[in-house]
């Protein structure tokens, strides 16, 4: 058995955000960055993946804005290092986005100060939402080893806790989380299974 379930961004769950996902709403900067040339995005987040993402948007982008909840990064010291001083980058702290406006495609968001209350709305022409991932793995609780974000452990080989069980993609990848690492685990993931079943 190879298991592929993956891993589902999560989401800001706001008014807006499922109607113009695709139209300016991406949880992927790799695979959208390249629509937004010399146009100004948000990226929301403020951990590694929301740093790293927000630091590629700026090849393609304008401005990038990135508007966090907190007055600080949870991002490690070199990634902070290189946004806060990075000329397309901006900060916009202590801030959560209420809603994603637009009718065909993003034209702005509703944006609410946590310290003081005030809102406004902030122009944008994209919005890159990078507050973590969730692996579809809740059905194999209790039945494969879990990592502390319910990630499949596997080893080098794909091997789960399970003899004969396998895992390949994001739901065994907290780290990369690309399409090409995927397809390569499932490679690996199908090659140890064929030599399990000769074992046998």
């Amino acid at each position: 058995l190879i298991i592929s379930t993956g891993a589902a961004s999560r989401r800001l769950n706001i008014p807006g955000e499922a109607t113009l996902t695709g139209r300016g709403v991406s949880y992927c900067a790799t695979c959208d960055g390249w629509f937004f040339k010399e146009k100004d995005v948000v990226v929301v987040g403020g951990g590694d993946s929301a740093i790293e993402e927000g630091l590629f948007l700026t090849r393609y982008a304008k401005s990038v804005t990135i508007i966090h909840r907190r007055d600080s990064l949870r991002a490690g010291a070199v990634l902070q290092n290189r946004a806060l001083n990075h000329p397309k980058v901006k900060f916009i702290w202590n801030t959560v986005v209420e809603e994603i406006i637009g009718a065909e495609a993003v034209t702005a968001l509703r944006i609410k100060n946590l310290l003081t209350g005030e809102s406004w709305e902030h122009p944008t022409d994209g919005i890159f939402i990078f507050i973590g991932h969730t692996p579809n793995t809740q059905i194999f609780q209790g039945q494969l080893k879990l990592d502390s974000q319910g990630y499949i452990e596997i080893d080098r080989l794909m091997h789960t806790s399970v003899p004969g069980v396998f895992a390949a993609g994001e739901a065994a990848d907290p780290h990369f989380r690309q399409v090409v690492t995927s397809a390569g685990m499932g490679a690996a993931a199908a090659m140890q299974a064929v030599h399990f079943l000769e074992n046998q």
